[in-house]
């Protein structure tokens, strides 16, 4: 494996020679190192001979056998050898043969003559049951072929799947290329060099697949080239995960201090058995977000105070010295102190230097009595404001309130609930998240009520509700500041204190 340097790869796209190597060009400037052209039989001999002798990066060339319909079975596997011999002939870099054929392949193929090009022999495991021995059997197997490198894909369902990967990675003798197809499978490219393999998948931009990173983020924010066997991880559980801007932040944030970690989207379904699963202390420090951050509290051996009582964590960090998970919650600051900030740069120096919070008093209308929206009412409670909660699930705001001493009303009440004058709201729903942009939790007519108008949703920045609500005269704080306050504080509790607030505001107020 040492003398493998890490490579980022991308499919090619297109059915013609001048498409593909159009494709060639733009993985090359967005940062590929290689590529790979995966064939079928309907691609022409011409072709396969104008790409390889034009190629611009190394090439993997691979040949997608179906072994079923269209050409007959004898004939489909002729044109697979037809076209790997004349990429091995040319001096292709690599070439890609499926398992079911290798055996036959390298006895027909006089690889020695021609030792510019590696064999990579492939199979793509579709019984997501297999376990880890069951896999370790056949990478064994696939190891007897004689190939330079062995190559393993998995379906992902959930993301303890990829856990197998993992450890097929950290034991292989020979070089790997393993990873997980679909959405849950993204952290099988992404943490993969940390297990001891080489070579990543990335998308070319604008051509977005379930599972792959882009070759844009590999280079500008994961920035792999520097993982290694000590890096820890940290990530983003949650549910989706997509808009999550944490990687954005948390990356260059880790290398601008010399801290060896990385920060990854987790797509997680069952948080309990997340935990079950990567329970290493490889996996050092976790965001929660949608929708965990109230079961993830029974995840955790210890809880914060604050988080307890809030009955919500949005951060957790295995402790080194046992291993035992501690969970946070940065949220109730982050989003409370953002409004308090507003309120008082809007009533000027003089009533500003009270040391009386602003929210003291007011009315606060919050919608949701999720994770978040428990983080915002006892947060609000503790300055001493009085809250009214609506929720969808009426009951679920019954409870919230009761813990709060505040008011539930049905949600269907929202637009005709105008008590008093100089309200305060906040939403602490997903309701206007990309791609539901156009989407808000309130209507346009009643936000004149209101004095400030909070909305924890941060993608988009300026969300549908913050704009109608500047249009009625309100403040509009959003989402983006609650999300660096508690992104800073979360990085303390990573790091143990190192995180460069500046730095970090910054990225966020530039980049997003």
């Amino acid at each position: 494996m040492a003398e493998y340097d890490l490579l980022i790869c991308t499919r090619l796209m297109g059915e013609t020679p001048e498409e593909m190597l159009a494709s060639m060009e733009k993985a090359k400037e967005e940062g590929a190192d290689i590529a790979e052209l995966k064939l079928h039989s309907m691609h022409s001999i011409n072709d396969v001979e104008k790409v390889i002798k034009h190629r611009l990066l190394p090439l993997i060339i691979s040949f997608s056998l179906t072994l079923s319909g269209g050409m007959c079975e004898a004939d489909e596997r002729k044109k697979c050898f037809e076209v790997l011999g004349l990429a091995v002939e040319l001096g292709a870099e690599f070439v890609d043969v499926e398992l079911e054929v290798a055996a036959e392949f390298m006895s027909g193929v006089q690889l020695e003559k021609h030792c510019n090009s590696k064999t990579i022999v492939s199979y793509h495991v579709k019984d997501r049951s297999s376990s880890k021995e069951k896999l370790g059997d056949l990478v064994a197997h696939m190891q007897s072929t004689r190939a330079d490198i062995i190559k393993l894909v998995i379906d992902s369902f959930v993301i303890t799947d990829v856990a197998k990967l993992f450890h097929l990675l950290s034991q292989c003798q020979v070089p790997l290329i393993a990873f997980a197809a679909g959405d849950r499978g993204l952290i099988s490219q992404l943490l993969c060099r940390k297990f001891g393999g080489f070579l990543v998948y990335g998308s070319i931009g604008g051509n977005s697949i379930p599972g792959l990173p882009t070759l844009c983020s590999l280079r500008g924010v994961y920035k792999l080239e520097y993982m290694n066997a000590f890096t820890q991880i940290y990530g983003v559980i949650s549910n989706p995960v997509g808009h999550s801007k944490g990687p954005i932040l948390h990356n260059p944030a880790f290398r601008h201090i010399g801290y060896n970690g990385i920060y990854v989207p987790m797509c997680v379904d069952d948080i309990k058995k997340f935990f079950e699963v990567y329970s290493s202390p490889d996996f050092a420090g976790f965001s929660v977000g949608i929708p965990h951050k109230e079961a993830a509290l029974g995840c955790c051996d210890e809880v914060d105070p604050l988080a307890k009582s809030i009955g919500a964590v949005n951060t957790i960090v295995r402790r080194p010295s046992d291993g035992k998970l501690i969970g946070y919650n940065t949220d109730c600051e982050a989003a409370i102190t953002a409004i308090e900030d507003a309120m008082r740069a809007r009533t000027g120096p003089n009533e500003g230097e009270s040391h009386t919070s602003p929210l003291a008093g007011k009315l606060f209308v919050l919608v949701g009595a999720g994770g978040a929206g428990r983080a915002l009412a006892f947060g609000a409670k503790s300055r001493g404001a009085r809250i009214v909660i609506f929720n969808g699930n009426h009951e679920r705001a019954k409870s919230l309130a009761s813990a709060v001493s505040g008011e539930a009303r049905p949600y269907k009440e929202i637009n005709s609930f105008c008590p008093e004058k100089r309200m305060i709201l906040a939403n602490a729903t997903s309701v206007g998240m990309q791609p539901n942009s156009d989407k808000t939790p309130v209507s346009k007519e009643v936000l004149g009520a209101y004095d400030l108008v909070f909305d924890s949703v941060y993608t988009p920045r300026n969300t549908r509700l913050l704009r109608e609500a500047e249009e009625a005269g309100a403040i509009a704080v959003s989402g983006v500041e609650m999300f660096i306050r508690q992104a800073i504080a979360q990085f303390n509790l990573f790091t143990g204190g190192l995180a460069d607030a500046e730095f970090m505001r910054n990225i966020v107020l530039n980049q997003f």
